[in-house]
């Protein structure tokens, strides 16, 4: 799927040109989308990229700019999804965080894995990479538990105590690791053993700072550990996005100002360090699509 032509959803400006793009502009929608949405903004979302979106066979990798859109992934796994088997699909997340938080609002770019999960096609969504707290026992109580109890959702992650899984009989729903090289190398084994229809979902705060710079706290992943991961999802992948763009915006709504500030992101970035991490995601985004066009 990857030879096809890149779609950049463009919310933000923050996605440089790419060979042969689909780009459809939706800056007028970056208020009501950026961070998080009501479920009715999110259907008018999902009509709009069916009206302008070919057929999902015939576009390549989706970029959607900051990870602050990462919920956008749950209409184009909708998309990818209609027509299959009942739990046919594999989802597969690379994420610093779960994206399984609660969220009392509709959905956010925190909270949307369990929309996915919910999707009768989909049979198992793995979030991998995680290093953030947030699976960590001080935020047990903001997990969605039912997707991880249910099986249909997994947490792969790196120096996080998971202990209170145990307790709460969710064990098998965890699978922790000392370092990214051992969840790598069990990941890439687990995917070639277990071959399945799989959409990907790529936010770059997964990847140490080294690599890719985003303004969100960044896990540990290295792109060659990341390559031994789509290597093993050869003829697999069906769909795929990317975030974790820099980008950045001042909100015209209170609660989205409240509630971004508390993750963090109320902080300027000045903008030549702006511009120099906007040229090393652009870099990194034209390596991330040549390898995803070797591994098909």
């Amino acid at each position: 799927m990857n030879a096809l032509p890149p779609v950049v959803l463009d919310l933000d400006d923050s996605i440089g040109p790419l060979a042969g793009e689909l780009r459809i502009p939706l800056q007028e929608r970056q208020e009501a989308l950026r961070f998080g949405c009501g479920l009715g903004v999110m259907r008018g979302l999902a009509e709009t990229l069916d009206a302008r979106l070919p057929a999902f066979e015939r576009h390549g990798t989706v970029f959607m700019g900051s990870g602050d859109f990462h919920h956008l992934s749950w209409p184009l796994v909708a998309r990818s999804a209609r027509g299959r088997e009942r739990g046919s699909l594999r989802v597969v997340v690379f994420d610093n965080h779960p994206d399984n938080m609660r969220f009392p609002f509709g959905v956010h770019c925190g909270s949307w894995v369990r929309r996915v999960a919910l999707l009768p096609e989909v049979r198992q969504v793995l979030v991998v990479g995680i290093t953030s707290g947030d699976i960590g026992w001080r935020h047990a109580w903001e997990n969605q538990l039912k997707p991880l109890r249910a099986g249909k959702l997994q947490y792969w992650s790196v120096g996080v105590d998971t202990g209170w899984s145990r307790w709460l009989g969710l064990g098998a729903a965890f699978r922790t690791f000392a370092d990214t090289e051992a969840l790598s190398e069990a990941l890439a084994r687990h995917l070639r053993e277990q071959p399945a229809p799989t959409y990907l979902s790529i936010d770059k705060d997964v990847f140490a700072p080294e690599v890719v710079r985003t303004n969100w706290d960044q896990g540990r992943l290295l792109e060659s550990q990341a390559l031994r991961i789509l290597e093993a999802l050869g003829g697999q992948i069906v769909g795929s996005d990317v975030t974790g763009e820099v980008s950045a915006y001042r909100y015209r709504t209170a609660w989205k100002r409240w509630l971004s500030a508390q993750d963090g992101q109320d902080t300027a970035i000045d903008p030549v360090q702006l511009a120099d991490w906007q040229a090393g995601q652009h870099a990194f985004n034209q390596r991330l699509l040549e390898h995803m066009a070797r591994v098909g």
